[in-house]
């Protein structure tokens, strides 16, 4: 259809990929002045998914917000992939997700269809998740942007932040890397429609089973991989939890075609980001492709989650959620603090 060609043209950045980075937010939120609250027990500190209020000892409140410009050409796919994106916050940490509120930038360019399409997608998104969408702010702009700002609620115990991996734990991830990369040569004109049916099917895709499986099991962290790409929320993860993550490269899902992609030089721009903030923290060992290190700096759209779990736990785990995501793995493992001098991510040929 005419306007499949045209979404992604009124937008300069696509999806996550639009992310600030994340070294350049830590000082952008230096030295300010906030309140502070022992019931607020996960705030922006250690960089986590989402924040945590604790209600009382069954109930904790659990806020996040969301929002990007479009990674497709197809209003009412936008509208699912930026809600899934959003609500999966939620599922990072370990709750279920109840209300939501749109968040929606529109330009004059826009037709009155797509803008209806766009809030049509994620409200079937929401849906899905069992979200109440009530209410929301539109505004006008030069991009066209959209996402959600979602609540959700767990038990306090049942948290899982993305800075308490523990030594001896095991990494699991459950949706395969490439997003940023073939997106970027797929506006090049470099990619077939199988491709890109099977990537968009994956963004729009919940976390809620993978959420829902975990938590029979003894996970330790969580973190949803995003626009920071998996070396970016590995790096959180490790200083937060102040471990040494392992990722052994040659069991990481990925999608071929992105390393095809990446070889030929079509790398998005958050990836470059990402590289700058994580790098100095990464120690590379063996023989491992400028491709694939592209790969797993490259910014993701609504990505699957990266689970520390016990070891004694983490093939029960992988078997349950591979029963229902074919694509999780084992990625890597866990080990104790780095000393003066090492690095707090590993990458292993």
């Amino acid at each position: 259809m005419e306007t499949e060609a045209r979404l992604t043209r009124l937008a300069s950045c696509a999806g996550c990929g639009a992310k600030v980075g994340a070294g350049t937010l830590s000082s952008l939120l230096e030295d300010f002045k906030t309140h502070t609250d022992p019931r607020l027990i996960v705030g922006f500190d250690k960089s986590d998914d989402a924040s945590v209020y604790v209600i009382n000892n069954e109930t904790a409140l659990i806020q996040t917000v969301d929002f990007f410009p479009p990674i497709v050409d197809d209003p009412y796919l936008f509208g699912q992939i930026a809600a899934a994106n959003a609500i999966s916050d939620i599922y990072a940490m370990g709750g279920e997700p109840r209300l939501a509120l749109n968040l929606l930038c529109v330009t004059k360019e826009m037709e009155e269809g797509w803008i209806r399409e766009i809030l049509r997608g994620g409200y079937d998104k929401a849906y899905e998740a069992g979200v109440i969408i009530s209410g929301g702010h539109t505004i006008s702009g030069s991009e066209p942007l959209y996402g959600l700002a979602v609540t959700g609620f767990a038990e306090p115990q049942k948290i899982r932040k993305n800075a308490a991996a523990r030594p001896g734990d095991v990494l699991i991830l459950t949706k395969p890397l490439g997003i940023g990369i073939l997106t970027t040569a797929a506006k090049a004109g470099m990619t077939d429609q199988a491709l890109m049916d099977r990537l968009w099917q994956q963004m729009a895709q919940l976390n809620r089973d993978a959420c829902r499986i975990m938590q029979h099991y003894h996970v330790h962290s969580c973190t949803d991989v995003t626009g920071f790409g998996l070396l970016g929320h590995s790096c959180e993860m490790a200083q937060g939890s102040g471990c040494t993550l392992h990722l052994q490269t040659g069991k990481i899902p990925f999608h071929q075609e992105a390393l095809e992609m990446a070889d030929m030089g079509l790398v998005p721009a958050g990836a470059y980001r990402n590289r700058d903030f994580a790098e100095s923290s990464v120690e590379v060992r063996g023989q491992i492709s400028r491709a694939m290190q592209d790969i797993l700096y490259d910014p993701q759209t609504s990505g699957g989650l990266l689970i520390a779990v016990d070891a004694k736990d983490g093939e029960d785990l992988l078997r349950q959620l591979q029963s229902t995501i074919p694509a999780a793995a084992m990625i890597g493992y866990v080990t104790g603090p780095t000393g003066p001098g090492e690095k707090s991510l590993i990458l292993e040929a």
